[in-house]
């Protein structure tokens, strides 16, 4: 019988890529240009919602778990005036999510309480900063939903 040592980064790493195709399913119907238009005179566009997701689990767990030497831009996310392809951002997400699953397949049973610190977080170990992160794509992709069925009504 599976124990909480193998059942949880399976689920977790599930939890990704599950978050990863919603986003790539509502990103689908919109056109490039839709896709880096903002909505509303406030916020984000929905691109550069998945840049930020992006630098987001890059920085977190890609350069602090994994010690993959990522360093984050996080202000260009929201800002880049000339941002790549819908689809080259989409695959930077995909390594993005692909990386994450693999770190946290990765961490060992002792692992997940190691202490855990970085600029921006109050996560005290791995596991916090693995929910959080997770929590933080399901918070973005509700703002997508929005921002999708805003950009098809026009």
């Amino acid at each position: 019988m599976p124990d909480l040592s193998s059942t949880l980064p399976e689920v977790l790493a599930s939890r990704y890529s599950t978050n990863l195709a919603r986003i790539r399913d509502l990103a689908a119907p919109l056109s490039d240009q839709q896709f880096w238009t903002k909505a509303f005179a406030y916020g984000n566009s929905f691109g550069h919602l998945v840049l930020h997701l992006t630098g987001n689990l890059n920085y977190y767990i890609g350069a602090q778990i994994a010690n993959t030497g990522y360093v984050r831009d996080r202000e260009r996310e929201f800002t880049d005036s000339n941002p790549p392809s819908k689809e080259d951002t989409l695959k930077r997400l995909d390594a993005a999510v692909s990386m994450a699953t693999e770190t946290i397949r990765s961490q060992a049973s002792a692992d997940w309480v190691k202490s855990y610190s970085a600029a921006g977080s109050n996560c005290g170990n791995r596991l916090d900063i693995i929910i959080q992160c997770a929590a933080h794509m399901q918070h973005h992709i509700g703002q997508m939903l929005y921002l999708n069925y805003e950009l098809k009504r026009k």
